[in-house]
């Protein structure tokens, strides 16, 4: 049961989102624009991102549900979102990634544990700028909105099929807060 009262069976950051929706609008607008708009990194690379923080920060809510969004997005190659959780430098992906995701869980640690050294291999490996700025933003919010959600004992279904249905909808439809 949640901290606060809010509307049952809106699980994770919805029903929080619910409870105040003037703070709850611009935290989606954030996760739309840094997983949803144009971006040199593909929508299931900065899922993927957003998956390891959470799954590092061990919220359940925000791990099952990225980690939906970025299988739906996937597709066939459903498998290494599972796989980077596991171990990110034996999966499937980019080197690119791989130091954006090495980038992204120091940034989930602290800040400051991101060297110097990190960026410059990150960019050795074909990293932009944008992209680098974009993996520490998504770690950043992800942490915060992992605390969020599991500091205010927010509702984590249990059921995998409701974060395959979460996953699909995200994927699809992007991030919009639910309907008053």
């Amino acid at each position: 049961m949640a901290h606060i009262p809010v509307k049952e069976g809106l699980p994770g950051i919805r029903g929080l989102v619910h409870f105040r929706p003037e703070t709850g609008k611009p935290l989606y607008e954030l996760a739309q624009t840094l997983l949803r708009t144009p971006s040199s990194l593909t929508e299931a690379e900065r899922e993927i991102i957003a998956t390891y923080v959470s799954s590092k920060n061990e919220c359940v809510f925000c791990t099952m549900s990225h980690a939906a969004a970025a299988r739906h997005l996937l597709g066939e190659d459903s498998e290494i979102v599972d796989k980077v959780m596991e171990n990110p430098g034996n999966a499937p992906i980019s080197d690119k990634l791989k130091a954006l995701i090495v980038i992204a869980g120091k940034v989930q640690k602290g800040g400051r544990i991101v060297t110097d050294d990190d960026i410059a291999y990150a960019r050795s490996l074909g990293a932009t700028d944008m992209e680098i700025h974009d993996a520490v933003l998504i770690a950043a919010t992800f942490s915060m909105f992992n605390r969020y959600v599991d500091g205010l004992a927010s509702f984590t279904p249990t059921d995998p099929a409701t974060y395959a249905e979460m996953g699909k909808r995200m994927a699809e439809v992007g991030y919009v807060p639910p309907a008053q």
